[in-house]
């Protein structure tokens, strides 16, 4: 296959987190597109993309979680990085939301923008567009999705913070 189309997307760790969160429940390509608001298209693309990756073991169903972890911890922030905007409505992220916000305390809240939204911050762009439809439906991948952001644009402390609940969770529970 074309080396330029196995170049990891943003939503690939989306698919992933999903995958994670399902745990040993069985899915499908259409099941995870209709929970994420992904076509069903995108979703074999994105598995493709993973397992190029070595993210994702070869039978397509179960993440390398270690392999994945590393990703999170060393490299998202720079393959899909993300610099807070203007002061918007929407849904919290980051240290703003679960699990974070019990750990941090600061003057800023940083929010995917959202008109259903109900809170204030700066905003950040989220890794797909659908994830404000999506963590609608599953509290983990919303808390998981939020970590994921503290790593993309959290201070150390917040990183290391975030570090330590992803590996709980995609280590010991995935």
């Amino acid at each position: 296959m074309n080396a330029q189309k196995q170049i990891m997307r943003p939503q690939d760790v989306l698919v992933l987190l999903k995958i994670i969160n399902r745990k040993d429940k069985p899915w499908s390509q259409l099941t995870l597109a209709d929970e994420l608001f992904i076509s069903q298209s995108e979703i074999s693309a994105s598995i493709a993309r993973s397992k190029y990756a070595d993210l994702l073991h070869a039978d397509g169903k179960s993440v390398m979680a270690l392999a994945f972890m590393e990703f999170l911890q060393f490299g998202i922030r720079y393959v899909f990085p993300v610099k807070p905007g203007p002061m918007v409505r929407g849904v919290p992220t980051s240290h703003s939301a679960a699990p974070l916000k019990e750990m941090v305390t600061s003057e800023e809240a940083y929010v995917w923008p959202s008109a259903k939204g109900q809170a204030r911050g700066h905003s950040i762009i989220p890794l797909y567009p659908s994830v404000v439809d999506a963590v609608k439906l599953d509290t983990r991948l919303y808390e998981m999705l939020a970590l994921v952001d503290a790593l993309r644009v959290g201070k150390a402390r917040e990183k290391e913070f975030a570090i330590s609940k992803s590996k709980q969770r995609i280590l010991h529970e995935g």
